[in-house]
């Protein structure tokens, strides 16, 4: 392959589809998919650190995930609550930073408690950053960001002309993480629904046809051999780019 093989990503984020077709092709509910799904979360954590990726986000809950049947999105709710409380002290304890980002002011008080309660346990962190979307949208990030923006302006604060993509960056739910190198979708879709539409803009993609249950160690080691193939151009030609790594 003519290519500069690039360094391996700081920052990995994965939209993790396919647990209701993996419980289905079980005889199981769609729930059973979902509690395997969090074994394989848990799973990612260490097999990133072994790796030296400091940055991980995940995307748990979107925005349009409120359309499915109502008893699913209940039972959504009570696990991500059942999972913050069994495992925030254990990311504690392995040095990891937690973050939940999204609109969560639609989540239940307890819920929305527990998520407080985790990032000021986990806030001087440093081992892994673990970003968690829940109520997310790319499209709300970048709506609620220009709103901020919006503000600013009409309280005087600032002109029209002096919003910059820098400026607009730092008020995205993201701002503290640098942008994504890799972007992982399982379970054979090949689509980023409206998943950090801002921060993928020269991410690399990868879609793999194995469902989120079933992504394991050997699934990641794929995904990083493929993105050690690629040559991340940012615009230039492929000759600047083998020009500047000579």
């Amino acid at each position: 392959m003519d290519a500069v093989i690039s360094s391996k990503p700081r920052h990995i984020a994965i939209i993790m589809d396919g647990n209701g077709r993996w419980a289905r092709r079980r005889g199981l509910p769609r729930v059973a998919g979902h509690r395997r799904g969090v074994e394989t979360v848990k799973n990612m954590v260490p097999i990133c650190g072994k790796r030296g990726i400091p940055y991980l986000t995940l995307f748990a809950f979107s925005s349009e995930n409120w359309n499915r049947p109502s008893a699913e999105v209940k039972l959504l709710i009570e696990l991500l609550h059942t999972t913050l409380e069994n495992e925030m002290r254990r990311l504690h304890e392995h040095k990891v930073r937690l973050r939940v980002i999204g609109e969560l002011s639609r989540f239940p008080r307890k819920l929305q408690s527990k998520i407080d309660e985790a990032h000021e346990l986990t806030r001087s962190n440093r081992a892994l950053n673990l970003t968690i979307a829940i109520n997310y949208g790319g499209q709300w990030d970048m709506t609620q960001a220009c709103q901020s923006l919006a503000e600013l302006v009409a309280a005087g604060e600032m002109t029209p002309d002096a919003i910059t993509p820098a400026l607009i960056e730092s008020h995205l739910c993201t701002s503290e993480l640098p942008p994504p190198d890799l972007f992982i979708r399982t379970g054979g879709e090949q689509r980023i629904s409206n998943f950090l539409l801002w921060q993928l803009a020269y991410t690399e993609l990868y879609f793999s046809d194995t469902y989120w249950p079933d992504f394991d160690e050997q699934c990641v080691d794929e995904a990083l051999a493929h993105f050690a193939g690629r040559q991340r151009r940012f615009g230039k030609t492929g000759e600047q780019v083998r020009g500047e790594s000579a």
